[in-house]
């Protein structure tokens, strides 16, 4: 396929939902000769065919994952800092206990702020002028209303219920990740297309790692759109993304897919620096 047709099929892909099977067809194969998913031995994976795969195994791929020694001392070390503690200053400085409760959460990039991580757990949304109001971050706010360090104590997080959801959470980022490995970008997408209709607000995706790595893929914008203000970032998505389309599951679908191709095609900027290119041009006609 020339390069001319390949950027006409990724404009069809994502403005003609009749089309949309053929497209990414066309595109699977100009990235991988043949659209289709190879074995484990190595070799590229067709994203879109692996995102189907993993979805249909996720049940029991997460159970396994569980299973792992890595993953079992992991969830350990989590149980047993909270058995130990005497105080949520304690707990909240031990890094076996934030290194789950924040990857379970999807907050694992703040693995590497433990003070400010600290400070946003342990304050108390009801306060006007709270860190985590003051933040306003929904990722962070999710975590303070759920755990109530503030104004609980240990008693949440104390509760075995609350500590096997986030041991489940935890190997099921884990066995995300590990899908990254064969597909770029397949962790992200499995995320963001279970997440999709509880966006309402660019604020959500400027304040959530995933939700940014996957619409700023997927729109073609730069990774300098990060250096930018907090209006400017806001203006660069909201001109060219209808949030409320995120509540059309066959929008979701197409628009995960897009970004699956984007992330694929980036990961193989060697031989196909136009691609990028080319679908990156093509980002204002999504919606």
């Amino acid at each position: 396929m020339s390069l001319s047709g390949l950027g006409s099929n990724i404009l069809t892909l994502f403005t003609s939902s009749n089309s949309a099977v053929s497209a990414t067809t066309s595109i699977l194969n100009a990235i991988y000769g043949n659209g289709g998913v190879t074995g484990g031995g190595g070799g590229n994976t067709d994203p879109v065919a692996a995102l189907a795969i993993a979805e249909s195994t996720q049940t029991a791929g997460v159970a396994n994952e569980a299973k792992q020694p890595q993953v079992q001392t992991a969830v350990a070390g989590f149980q047993k800092a909270i058995a130990s503690a005497s105080s949520v200053t304690e707990l909240l400085q031990n890094p076996n206990f934030m290194n789950v409760l924040l990857t379970a959460n999807g907050m694992a990039d703040q693995a590497q702020y433990p003070a400010l991580a600290r400070q946003v757990l342990m304050s108390d949304p009801s306060v006007a002028n709270s860190l985590v109001n003051q933040l306003k971050n929904p990722s962070w706010m999710n975590m303070v209303t759920s755990y109530q360090f503030a104004t609980q104590g240990l008693a949440v997080i104390q509760n075995s219920s609350v500590q096997a959801t986030v041991a489940h959470a935890y190997a099921q980022v884990q066995w995300m990740n590990s899908l990254n490995q064969t597909t770029p970008g397949l962790a992200n997408a499995l995320s963001f297309k279970d997440a999709a209709s509880s966006i309402t607000s660019v604020d959500q995706i400027l304040g959530n790692a995933t939700f940014f790595t996957v619409v700023t893929t997927a729109l073609g914008l730069p990774e300098t759109i990060a250096n930018l203000d907090l209006s400017g970032e806001e203006q660069a998505v909201s001109s060219r993304l209808d949030i409320s389309k995120f509540q059309d599951p066959a929008f979701v679908q197409q628009f995960t897919q897009r970004y699956l191709i984007m992330a694929a095609s980036q990961a193989q900027s060697s031989s196909t620096t136009n691609l990028t290119s080319l679908a990156a041009q093509a980002s204002g006609l999504v919606v």
